[in-house]
């Protein structure tokens, strides 16, 4: 099993793909895996080494005690580059994968050739409502917060349509290890880049769905608008658009990495 021994954690990643290609990395969002991106392997594969990661306390990624900050999470892809030897690469990180984008766009822009911003905000929701979270899943643990979770990332078309799929996604969530999640939970929750979106200095598309109510159009239009020549994107889709409008998803970003 591929892990990479870090300073203060071991984060389980998969690399595939020929060396002689160029990389681009995934960034899983709160409470799911690197599986999640599995729509996006056959496609990109085509064109990229692709690496894909379980953010510190999920997966199969090591987790450690009390909150963690995305400048953290952020250290972690640093790291896991340096252990991988990548030098420059592109990078794709939805919702909290968005938001350690941002971070990465912002504080080593040197590292990255292109970001993919994806259905992410530049400040998440109210302190209240993370409150609310955290203390469902301190009474319940996942199970308590799965469902209604699942329901903001699909549209209901799509999980009427989709239920195996839907079905995957609930029993990926309620498996997360509760002490990550809420650790995780705290690293969304103080997460504010709104006044520093402006230093974000690496070549960005911002992609969001128009029926996400998790992180809603307005917000993406926030960032392209304060991201120095960030491109925009609207799919139909809500908040896992790269599962729900996947070939719509591998287009775009396909043909901003690709341009």
């Amino acid at each position: 099993m591929p892990i990479a021994q870090l300073p203060d954690a071991h984060i389980y990643y998969e690399l595939r793909g020929a060396d002689s290609l160029p990389a681009v990395m995934f960034s899983n969002s709160l409470g799911t895996t690197l599986e999640m991106w599995d729509p996006q392997l056959a496609t990109f594969s085509e064109h990229f080494r692709i690496l894909r990661y379980d953010t510190r306390g999920h997966g199969r990624s090591s987790i450690a005690p009390g909150d963690y900050t995305i400048a953290q999470l952020a250290n972690d892809a640093i790291s896991l580059l340096d252990f991988l030897r990548l030098d420059r690469i592109s990078f794709c990180g939805l919702s909290m994968g968005g938001a350690i984008g941002m971070q990465l766009g912002a504080h080593t822009p040197h590292r990255f050739h292109k970001l993919v911003l994806c259905n992410t905000a530049a400040k998440f929701g109210t302190n209240d409502t993370w409150q609310a979270r955290i203390q469902g899943v301190q009474a319940g643990g996942m199970k308590a917060v799965a469902g209604s979770v699942v329901e903001r990332w699909y549209t209901p078309a799509f999980r009427d349509a989709q239920p195996i799929e839907t079905q995957a996604t609930l029993a990926m969530l309620e498996s997360a290890n509760p002490q990550g999640y809420l650790s995780n939970c705290a690293a969304v929750r103080d997460f504010d880049f709104r006044n520093s979106l402006h230093r974000v200095r690496v070549p960005s598309l911002v992609l969001t769905g128009t029926d996400d109510p998790v992180a809603p159009p307005a917000e993406a239009h926030f960032l392209a608008d304060h991201i120095p020549g960030a491109r925009y994107a609207e799919l139909s889709a809500a908040h896992l658009s790269n599962v729900e409008a996947r070939d719509g998803f591998n287009r775009h970003v396909l043909n901003f990495l690709l341009s």
